[in-house]
């Protein structure tokens, strides 16, 4: 099994919701729809797992502080502050923080809601 498809469970993981906007109320056809802007902190040695893809919930994240490892397709991409990625629908990836000090993202999100 290859390190991508290995599960690596979240860990040392704080998550702390920022904001919310209900889109169905916004945006016509965007029913049961919501913008999400959460504040994730990975402690040295945190993992934000397992593998998951981004199919129906694209987004951005965006680095405050820190390094944040992106795992996918193979490929280890580390990002530091003020740099950032997109989830599109051909995400599939896990993140750890490999660092000794904190790592900080911004994460905004479309996600279905109940």
């Amino acid at each position: 099994m290859s390190n991508e498809q290995t599960a690596h469970e979240t860990k040392g993981i704080t998550v702390e919701l920022l904001a919310t906007l209900d889109l169905g109320s916004e945006i016509e056809g965007m029913a049961g729809r919501q913008l999400r802007m959460r504040m994730v902190t990975f402690e040295p040695g945190g993992v934000f797992g397992p593998v998951h893809d981004h199919k129906d919930r694209p987004g951005m994240v965006y680095i405050l502080q820190g390094t944040i490892t992106d795992h996918r397709n193979g490929v280890d991409t580390e990002y530091g502050p003020g740099l950032g990625w997109p989830e599109d629908k051909n995400t599939t990836h896990w993140l750890e923080n490999k660092g000794s000090t904190p790592a900080v993202e911004i994460s905004v999100d479309l996600v279905g809601i109940s």
